[in-house]
């Protein structure tokens, strides 16, 4: 019993000695964030330090009873395989005038960890400079977050839970396609994506959707309801030219970002408003305000077709991580421990394809206000070139004369002229 109480005492002495690293998550949940605070929590503890979890994000870190956890490793053990996160999340975004170091000071924080997307990382990195400017080093690595894989990794390296994410919605995209197959039907499907269209073109090209709308395609023309409805028309009429009378299109909500306020409120749709009169796209579902628009333009070109709304988006986020994510969330969070050993800051921590970790500093990929500029579709590569040219179906103009069984103004649906392109 003698020899047990030195060991304690001794851990808690080491644990002193080496100080503290506080692990929290911001924005919304992917698959695999249990499994990067579980390895980060690991390799921490097994070195010596303390491992502090911080519930909500930044919302009470400044506060005066910030909510945080010690996180063991009987507790990180459990949690590496599940869904959702250990540590509850907040979009919170603290303004520089909320800024404090008692948390840091007081807990001898050497290390900051944050999981989240670019709004997390940005926040992080203003953190630091701030703690900085009084006098407290502390490190901070941010671990690349987000189904919507819009943060700046290099080409084909994805961000963790999106191919988790990409793999749930593709399982129920399937099933989405075989009813339209049996029912006769169309669905439109709304995809998650903010302002990037990877989530969308990802569960549309493996199902062979015959339409992905995304919005890097309206590279040439401003992304209005009439093009998007033209787009899914387009599909529509040359799916029955080729004597096929279903089919299913998924939209990107990043659409949305690409469009004005006037744009969204002369669609006729009821909107609720926020404090500065934007509408509050985030109470309807997308997927519902397309299909409504597309059978109101149905009934204007009398073209006889029954459509149905499927929204693709949270049922998505808190799935069991893939292998896939399992394997990559654990190599970054051993990357954390890497870097943090190697005194690197302002950094997100990327694993390659081959598994090998190497930094990726905020201030080269940040704008003039110190956001991280997102990652959008590259319109312009090869694979998505493929699946735009040959993956789908739309009219081109040497259908024009074939859909004018359908409409009376055919070439203003061939997807080049709506496009631009």
């Amino acid at each position: 019993m003698c020899l047990l109480n030195k060991q304690s005492k001794n851990l808690k002495q080491t644990i002193k000695m080496k100080g503290s690293i506080v692990i929290l998550a911001g924005g919304g949940p992917a698959p695999g964030i249990n499994s990067v605070i579980a390895s980060v929590a690991k390799i921490f503890l097994k070195d010596g330090y303390r491992v502090i979890g911080l519930h909500e994000g930044y919302k009470t870190l400044f506060s005066s009873s910030p909510s945080f956890i010690d996180i063991n490793f009987g507790m990180a053990d459990k949690i590496h395989n599940l869904g959702g996160s250990i540590l509850s999340m907040s979009r919170y975004k603290p303004k520089d005038s909320e800024f404090s170091t008692s948390f840091f000071i007081e807990n001898d924080i050497k290390l900051l960890v944050t999981i989240g997307g670019d709004d997390t990382a940005s926040t992080a990195n203003r953190i630091s400079k701030y703690l900085a400017s009084n006098n407290i080093i502390l490190q901070n690595i941010h671990v690349p977050k987000t189904i919507d894989n819009d943060l700046p990794l290099p080409d084909g390296i994805s961000t963790f839970g999106y191919q988790s994410a990409k793999q749930e919605g593709v399982r129920l995209a399937t099933t989405v396609y075989e009813d339209a197959r049996t029912s006769g039907n169309w669905f439109v499907v709304s995809a998650m994506g903010r302002e990037a269209g990877h989530l969308a073109f990802g569960i549309g090209a493996s199902c062979h959707y015959p339409m992905i709308i995304i919005p890097e395609m309206f590279n040439k023309v401003e992304v209005t309801f009439d093009r998007i409805l033209k787009l899914i028309v387009s599909s529509m009429v040359k799916r029955k030219l080729l004597g096929i009378n279903y089919g299913v299109v998924i939209i990107s909500e990043g659409v949305f970002h690409f469009m004005t306020d006037e744009e969204i409120i002369k669609s006729g749709i009821q909107f609720s408003y926020d404090e500065h009169g934007h509408p509050e796209l985030g109470n309807v579902s997308k997927a519902h305000i397309f299909n409504l628009l597309l059978q109101e333009k149905l009934k204007q070109l009398k073209i006889n077709i029954k459509s149905r709304p499927v929204e693709l988006g949270y049922e998505l986020r808190c799935v069991q991580p893939i292998a896939f994510d399992m394997l990559y969330c654990a190599l970054l969070g051993m990357g954390v421990k890497k870097l943090f050993d190697e005194g690197l800051t302002s950094c997100m921590v990327v694993s390659g394809p081959n598994g090998d970790i190497f930094p990726i500093f905020l201030k080269d990929v940040e704008d003039e206000n110190g956001k991280v500029k997102p990652r959008l579709v590259n319109m312009y590569s090869q694979k998505t070139g493929m699946v735009f040219k040959d993956g789908l179906q739309y009219l081109t103009e040497n259908d024009i004369e074939a859909a004018s069984t359908y409409l009376q103004s055919p070439a203003d649906y061939v997807m080049k002229r709506i496009l631009n392109w």
